[in-house]
């Protein structure tokens, strides 16, 4: 319990400086421009809506569906409105909270000791997990992270009572609903499933390769097979509902978000996607360079072989399967978890001496079973899984949980988010933890050991002082839109201009604008801000050629249109203002973003083009006008 409280604590001391910040980036449009957190607004629209607030069914919904965070957020909301010292305290208390639960975890892996203390200490102060804690959308991550290690706990509880009829039912069912509960977190968390069955197999039963594959081809074990049985038949029925729920059109991104989905090259797309875990996989080992955005050109796409980044992938690679095979395939021998001793299939031996062989064929007693199918009591466990156990179990929680972001099932709108790491980084924290563990028992001279525990206290202290600056860049968004432009500079100086023409500090939002133009000139958004700041300082002829530009590149893009119209009606050019009008009245709004928003620049044309055609007498085509109205606003009844 000590290692828990201490973990916590070092989580809830490195995130206090986080309390004070304000809403960045995507919280905007989660928080502050959500429908859904209104109390006007019917609490059970959340199970209805994406997100970010767009109806699922919507051709433009992003099919993101977590209810159960939304639903956190409309109770910050009811409780302190837009003030944003709520919601970063429930970020904070969330995290600690999921700092201690997978310290606990830890437990059935390492033991009580050192090296449970420093996973609990390398998951608490990693700077990867700033994006989640200190940003408010990131919540999803956290609290689906939360239900996860319950369903894990629980499972654990199931496997330990499964000899007991009586109690391992509600143990299981514990873990399905919290499972569930975690998907609609955020959907990453149905992969706790997977885990939990790797958790029964490699480090419950430590069954070695062949022996799993027996289990399943001679069906032994039936306790074993029936749990297998009822995650794999929950996972199905998740998956299931979740497809029927969001339809089974796939959302659609535009190109800028992930420029290899949208690449014609077979080879770009595949090296890029080989490469981009490889770059999560450093983000992790040293999380020295970090973004709020990592889409358009932060990460160049990878379009031929001789790319020097391919290095990268194939160690990585390399390294992955070198650990995986020689996990699967190593004889379940190791040493103990403080170095005090050795375990032998599980038999701990306090002088170094190997028992002799046991049987570890699929008739074992590690399969709880016979082949007619009989079950017999699991002898108890009383020393922890092998180190070669541990690492594939630590290598299935790193990597299971990040299935979903590979672009391997289907594409994602993203190239790398670091708040995905949040669930994935505790297979990393256990890896460096049982590796730090075997590493410390092989070495024989204690100053040598010494240096170790240093090196592992060095690693945690530089993590934590980079969480805490990290937690800097998170209290607005002008620092964090500066901290972005050497990895980001086209999105990160085009949101910096938002923020400094909020501020009236005009020239300067002039010069971030031009800035992200000059990085990426297509960015139908950047030029359309630009536009409207020269709209609005009077210099309308430049801002009537940065509409149309923006136009060119995004022909959907409402507001653009409507502006144009403006000035060119302000400008005595009654019949290009008119077609510009009609021309966006019959955008659609599908596959939109944010229809809400086209919804309403749409309207706004349509207002226009009433009040220009009523002014040139035009009634009998007003009236008209105002029928196509009706769809959006029936003022008029």
């Amino acid at each position: 319990m000590i290692a828990e409280l201490v973990s916590s604590a070092v989580a809830l001391i490195l995130y206090l400086n986080s309390l004070g910040a304000d809403f960045c980036y995507d919280d905007s449009r989660v928080i502050k421009t959500n429908q859904d957190l209104l109390p006007e607004t019917p609490w059970t629209n959340v199970f209805y809506d994406d997100f970010w607030g767009t109806l699922l069914t919507h051709s433009g919904s992003h099919k993101s569906y977590r209810p159960l965070c939304i639903l956190s957020f409309r109770l910050n909301y009811a409780l302190g409105g837009l003030d944003p010292w709520g919601y970063h305290v429930v970020n904070v208390v969330l995290h600690c909270a999921v700092t201690g639960l997978f310290v606990s975890m830890s437990r059935l892996l390492l033991g009580t000791g050192r090296w449970t203390l420093l996973a609990g200490l390398l998951f608490a102060s990693h700077p990867v997990h700033t994006e989640a804690v200190a940003g408010v959308v990131g919540r999803a991550d956290v609290g689906a992270a939360l239900l996860f290690l319950l369903s894990l706990l629980c499972y654990a509880q199931h496997c330990a009572s499964r000899p007991h009829s009586g109690r391992r039912w509600h143990w299981i069912l514990g873990s399905l609903a919290c499972a569930a509960g975690s998907m609609l977190w955020k959907e990453q968390g149905i992969t706790v499933l997977a885990v939990s069955a790797m958790y029964d197999t490699l480090v419950f039963h430590r069954l070695r390769l062949h022996q799993v594959v027996d289990l399943l081809v001679k069906r032994k074990n039936v306790n074993l097979l029936l749990s297998l049985s009822l995650l794999a038949t929950w996972g199905a029925m998740l998956l299931a509902a979740r497809l029927y729920w969001m339809g089974v059109k796939p959302p659609s991104f535009s190109n800028s978000d992930n420029p290899a989905a949208d690449s014609p090259s077979l080879l770009t797309r595949t090296l890029t996607f080989l490469y981009l875990p490889a770059a999560n996989a450093w983000l992790l080992l040293c999380p020295d360079t970090l973004s709020f955005d990592w889409s358009m050109d932060a990460v160049p796409l990878l379009r031929t072989v001789s790319d020097w980044r391919n290095i990268h992938t194939v160690a990585f690679y390399t390294l992955l399967f070198l650990l995986t095979g020689v996990g699967l395939r190593s004889p379940s021998r190791a040493r103990e978890a403080n170095g005090r001793g050795h375990a032998t299939n599980g038999k701990l031996l306090t002088n170094g001496l190997h028992p002799p062989p046991e049987r570890s064929s699929s008739s074992s007693m590690l399969l709880n079973g016979t082949a007619n199918g009989t079950t017999t009591p699991a002898p108890p466990r009383t020393t922890l899984p092998a180190t070669w156990n541990v690492v594939i179990f630590s290598l299935g929680l790193l990597s299971i949980p990040f299935l979903p972001a590979t672009n391997l099932f289907f594409y994602v709108g993203f190239v790398i988010a670091e708040r995905v790491l949040y669930i994935p980084s505790m297979g990393f924290c256990l890896l460096v933890a049982v590796g730090a563990r075997a590493l410390y028992i092989r070495l024989n001279r204690r100053s040598l050991r010494l240096i170790l525990l240093c090196c592992c206290g060095a690693v945690v202290l530089l993590y934590g002082v980079r969480t805490v600056l990290r937690n800097q860049d998170w209290r607005n968004e002008e620092k964090l839109y500066r901290s972005g432009i050497p990895v980001n500079p086209a999105k990160a100086w085009g949101n910096l201009g938002n923020v400094l023409k909020n501020q009236g500090k005009t020239v300067e939002a002039e010069r971030a604008y031009r800035n992200a133009l000059y990085f990426r000139r297509n960015m139908a958004d950047m030029l359309y801000n630009l536009g409207l700041l020269l709209q609005e300082n009077k210099r309308l002829s430049e801002a009537l050629h940065y509409y149309k530009l923006a136009i060119g590149s995004r022909p959907t893009l409402a507001s653009a249109y409507l502006n144009t119209g403006i000035i060119l009606m302000n400008q005595g050019h009654l019949d290009d203002a008119r077609r510009t009008f009609l021309a966006c009245a019959n955008i659609p709004d599908e596959n939109l973003k944010d229809p809400h928003a086209h919804r309403s620049s749409v309207t706004s044309c349509l207002y226009n083009l009433g009040k220009l055609l009523h002014d040139q007498g035009h009634q009998e085509v007003d009236w008209r006008t105002c029928l196509i109205l009706q769809p959006f606003t029936p003022w008029w009844h």
